[in-house]
């Protein structure tokens, strides 16, 4: 068997037919040429140089090098994300493996299976002052990452390189995904090991599990009410539930909200949806979730966040029974009381739950009353509109208003792009005003919030998905943070669109300070605004400015059409106020919070 697939995987490079070994860096790409791998990111060094050699030995994993280590894991989280396969990354050793502890911290809080591979300074030469050194007698990195992985580990002994890829594979992939860490020592990756492959069947079998009795429970309950929600999380895209969750909302006739993070799980254009609940929400899914009258909520993948709760509000559960299903049980009850508990998968619970409501066919209401309930959703969505400021949407100011650069940004763009949110004003105006039609295609890092991922991950998403349009909505101030990795996608001819809009400095927080201390100071514009179209085509890039209602969409369609690297930066009103007052309102509070 394990001679069979070393054929398969072409373990000719660096073989000794002899001693029937390869070297312990040839090893570990083997096995992630089996899990898909079709990309690792990265920026080379001294030590990790033997990777590269293997990689280009190989030549079946492509090396995408990128202008900094942050910009590379981002890029691994996006290509994740997208592919549903594992990102992969690597750093040399010392500043190369801290500079990426961002990116990988934002693929822990999101549940993003990313490995990143830090090179170190040979095992002989620990402790001694080595250049970059970075091992457990100086600055540990292995330790470093442990709070934001699965695991982090370093490979001791070469014999060991089998045993520990197979382990770190099953943690990333395995369960509740997410990132995991192997630093390699300069001196063990050359070194020859034994043949010793096993298929991803034999090391991380997958498991579907869930409680029979909560199904059956939580069954009867919506089987039983009469205004029942459905609240779906992040975790209806991992567990890719879409299906699941539209027969049972379908069935039942349940109006659908979405956390931020789930923004298009369901199809928002669809009759049953409400929109966003919670950061930038819709006025409809917060009338639907607070109203006094809806008696059993039904929640699929959410930890009950600050952005996914109007900061913790009450009313989410007042007067409820609440279903909470999550495939990690420390989540359950742990920021609202559950009546119901599911613990297991989201595809699978739902399943199973759609499967029991057939069996209970005799509890359900009457289709007369079914047809009444979803009656009510389309005379609420005909008497409330899903926006906030829904003239904004075709206002013809300038400076441009967002919203108006969003509606141009839905024209022009096809239902099955991927698009990549950055963090900032641009996360709000999307979440509110963007209207996703196909479910995983809204991408955004709302687990760690960091800004400057949406700038480099849609660079890994194209890679994923090369098919398909991939355009990432950026701000100015974390196009400031990672615009360098523009350059990545010219070098290696990446047809990403970026859409950059520019109001002048950090807008969320000039927002912010705004609001909170009424103008006593300014920290958050720019006295020099940057133009970032002249910094864009500086790199070999494509760029148009837009200023005038229409132009955005022009140029989208232009540049999606030529099929090349491309930038557009359109000028955005930076007094525009984004619907993220409760975000203002919950940081008083914590500035404001007496000691108990």
């Amino acid at each position: 068997m394990k001679t069979k697939l070393a054929q398969e995987l072409g373990l000719n490079i660096g073989y000794s037919a002899e001693a029937q070994t390869v070297t312990a860096i040839q090893l570990l790409m083997c096995y992630l040429e089996q899990e898909g791998v079709e990309c690792i990111f990265g920026i080379p060094g001294g030590p990790l140089m033997p990777l590269y050699e293997a990689v280009f030995d190989r030549c079946k994993i492509q090396p995408i090098i990128t202008k900094h280590e942050e910009g590379a894991a981002f890029m691994a989280d996006g290509y994740a994300r997208v592919s549903r396969r594992l990102g992969v990354c690597c750093t040399t050793t010392g500043p190369g493996a801290t500079n990426a502890m961002t990116g990988i911290a934002v693929a822990y809080r999101d549940s993003v299976p990313v490995m990143l591979i830090t090179a170190q300074v040979a095992l002989a030469a620990f402790g001694k002052g080595a250049a970059q050194e970075s091992s457990p007698q100086g600055i540990d990195i292995v330790e470093l990452y442990k709070s934001v992985t699965k695991a982090s580990l370093m490979l001791m002994t070469h014999e060991k390189m089998a045993e520990i890829s197979r382990y770190l594979l099953r943690c990333c992939l395995s369960g509740r995904p997410g990132p995991v860490h192997f630093s390699l020592p300069a001196d063990m990756m050359k070194r020859q090991v034994p043949i010793d492959i096993c298929s991803p069947a034999q090391y991380r079998p997958h498991v579907e599990s869930f409680d029979r009795h909560s199904v059956r429970e939580a069954a009867k309950l919506l089987a039983l009410a009469e205004h029942p929600v459905i609240l779906a999380g992040y975790g209806v895209y991992l567990s890719q539930a879409y299906d699941e969750l539209f027969q049972l909302a379908k069935r039942l006739r349940i109006p659908v909200a979405t956390t931020p993070k789930a923004k298009g799980v369901y199809p928002e254009h669809e009759v049953q949806s409400l929109g966003v609940f919670g950061l930038a929400g819709s006025p409809r899914a917060d009338h639907v979730m607070f109203a006094k009258e809806t008696d059993v909520l039904l929640t699929i993948g959410t930890s009950f966040g600050e952005a996914a709760t109007h900061a913790w509000d009450p009313r989410i559960v007042q007067g409820k029974r609440l279903l909470q299903i999550d495939v990690d049980p420390r989540e359950i009850g742990k920021n609202y009381p559950v009546d119901v508990g599911l613990v297991g998968d989201a595809k699978q619970v739902l399943l199973e739950l759609n499967y029991q409501l057939n069996r209970d066919a005799k509890l359900l209401t009457t289709e007369e009353e079914l047809g009444a309930r979803l009656a009510k959703t389309r005379a609420l969505k005909a008497m409330q509109s899903r926006f906030a400021e829904p003239d904004a949407m075709d206002s013809m100011a300038f400076p441009l208003k967002p919203q108006r650069v969003i509606m141009e940004m839905r024209r022009a763009l096809p239902d099955n792009s991927i698009l990549f949110v950055d963090i900032g004003n641009v996360m709000a105006w999307a979440i509110h005003y963007y209207t996703v039609k196909d479910p995983g295609t809204f991408f955004i890092n709302m687990g760690f919030g960091s800004m400057g991922h949406g700038m480099c991950a849609a660079i890994g998403g194209k890679l994923a998905a090369p098919d398909r349009p991939v355009v990432a909505l950026v701000g100015d101030g974390a196009f400031a943070m990672n615009g360098m990795e523009v350059h990545t996608a010219v070098e290696n001819k990446i047809p990403v669109i970026w859409v950059i809009m520019n109001n002048g400095g950090y807008g969320m927080v000039h927002l912010g300070e705004t609001m909170q201390f009424k103008g006593k100071f300014n920290t958050s514009l720019f006295n020099h605004p940057l133009d970032v179209a002249k910094m864009a085509e500086s790199m070999g890039i494509t760029a148009i400015r837009a200023e005038k209602p229409g132009e955005t969409e022009r140029a989208i369609k232009l540049v999606m059409q030529a099929n090349i690297p491309a930038l557009v930066e359109v000028m955005v009103d930076q007094d525009a106020k984004p619907p993220t007052a409760v975000r203002i309102e919950t940081l008083e509070k914590f500035f404001n919070k007496e000691e108990e």
